[in-house]
């Protein structure tokens, strides 16, 4: 029974066509290569009969004789030449006269045959037809000339069939094809089974990964360029993909963590209130830290419905002009006036002249105050912040330098990724590692970005492109 969209494996499927295809192409060259030798082989031997025909003319006519003609003695002539025949043919051989009369023939004829309507004056080859028309056969004819004077014609007759008749060739030609048929499908089938088993490996690990099992086992050393990318590609992918289950993991755990501490905290600073157990001017405190922490998870709760927001597209953005240098100044400003740090110094380096950006003030500002929070963060003592401006043809881009601890080489690849937090804030920030992710999304949503340029010993640079203002644009 038939079954619609049947799967078959890869080796089935590739083999089978190459072979259709090997199968279709020879027997194209099988068709063309007959022809060709059909067409040679017909030219060949119509070039032997021609020599033939040159070969009997200078015998007869250089025979040492007074009465030219005469039967008895050319027929001796035409039998001395009969030996020399052609590979797989014999023509036949007629000696005629001017007007057409046959002489002599190294077959017998009939005495009354005549080739008159065949004979026009010009040597060459011709072709006609048997009576019965189903028969074509080749003419090969040459003048007999003594001094200029027409004496007769040396005529050779075979018929297309035999000319063109080719056994031994057409047996070798197969035989040639066929190998080739064999060699063709031997070679495709090692080459298709080749390309098959990484993919057939891709297809087991994917697989794995399918049930949660991210240990896959895939060769390294892969000839084939396209593939080994596509090993590599995957095996990349099952890294990030066991990263972010891991991310994942932990999310659970830090989230849950996260809001119950500021929820427990709320809770018994509320419950002491509640209970007296505090006097009027401790209670006062108590709510004001319960305040705080409320603050606190309603920012977190914040975040992730920002980003929510974000992901799907649902959060309008306003963009308007705005004059980065006088942007900037504002900003650095208000991060500075709410810092409690004095160990951390902010320097600023702007374009100084009028340079206009298209952006949404509220979410530029998020994103530059987000990276000057992680910038603080990261500096373990005294240390410098550096935000510094340049400009190309379209975009302004903004770099936050910090001289704090680097971030590791592990985590680089997955700082922009949702819930991740490194190994160096896990522990010592709260948060729910949203800050980047957010914060990127919202550079792309205004049409610019937000990349990692350096990380390392000395300290970590963030950039921040936003587009030009139409009005600036050059």
């Amino acid at each position: 029974m038939f079954v619609k969209n049947k799967r078959i494996t890869l080796l089935s499927y590739w083999t089978s066509r190459y072979v259709l295809t090997l199968c279709i192409g020879l027997i194209l060259i099988s068709f063309i290569s007959a022809l060709w030798i059909r067409h040679t082989t017909l030219e060949n031997r119509l070039g032997m009969m021609e020599f033939m025909a040159d070969e009997m003319v200078y015998r007869i006519t250089n025979e040492d004789a007074p009465d030219f003609f005469p039967n008895d003695k050319m027929n001796d002539v035409v039998k001395t030449r009969e030996p020399f025949g052609i590979r797989d043919i014999d023509p036949i051989m007629y000696v005629v006269r001017a007007t057409g009369e046959v002489i002599s023939s190294n077959r017998p004829y009939e005495q009354s045959r005549t080739f008159s309507e065949l004979i026009d004056g010009e040597e060459g080859v011709v072709t006609f037809h048997s009576e019965s028309k189903k028969i074509e056969y080749y003419l090969v004819k040459r003048k007999i000339e003594v001094d200029g004077e027409l004496l007769g014609w040396v005529l050779m007759v075979e018929s297309k069939d035999n000319l063109i008749k080719v056994d031994q060739e057409y047996g070798q030609l197969a035989i040639l094809i066929l190998g080739l048929a064999i060699l063709g499908w031997i070679a495709i089938y090692f080459l298709s089974k080749r390309l098959a088993r990484p993919i057939k490996q891709v297809a087991k690990a994917a697989k794995q990964v399918q049930d949660g099992n991210y240990e896959i086992d895939l060769p390294d050393y892969i000839k084939e360029k396209e593939v080994y990318e596509l090993v590599s590609s995957f095996k990349e992918m099952a890294s990030r993909l066991e990263q972010l289950e891991a991310t994942r993991t932990e999310l659970l755990a830090g989230v849950t963590h996260e809001l119950k501490t500021p929820v427990t905290s709320i809770s018994g600073l509320l419950q002491a209130v509640k209970d007296g157990v505090v006097s009027e001017q401790d209670a006062d405190e108590f709510i004001s830290m319960a305040l705080v922490e409320t603050t606190k998870m309603k920012t977190m709760v914040g975040d992730l419905l920002a980003f929510n927001s974000f992901a799907v597209n649902a959060v309008p953005i306003n963009l308007t002009s705005i004059n980065i240098d006088q942007f900037i100044r504002e900003v650095s400003a208000q991060w500075e006036a709410i810092q409690e740090h004095e160990n951390v110094k902010l320097y600023i380096h702007l374009l100084q002249k009028e340079t206009t950006i298209s952006a949404d003030i509220v979410r530029a500002q998020q994103i530059l105050t987000n990276l000057l929070t992680n910038a603080q963060q990261a500096i373990q003592g005294v240390g410098n912040i550096t935000i510094s401006l340049s400009e190309t043809d379209h975009f302004v881009s903004i770099q936050v330098q910090d001289t704090g601890r680097g971030i590791t080489e592990e985590d680089r690849p997955y700082i922009f990724e949702r819930f991740f937090r490194g190994e160096n804030k896990k522990y010592e920030t709260r948060g729910l590692g949203l800050g980047l992710p957010l914060s990127k999304m919202m550079a792309q949503s205004m049409g610019g970005d937000l990349s990692l340029i350096s990380s390392g010993e000395k300290g970590t640079c963030f950039e921040l492109q936003l587009k030009k203002a139409v009005n600036d644009l050059r």
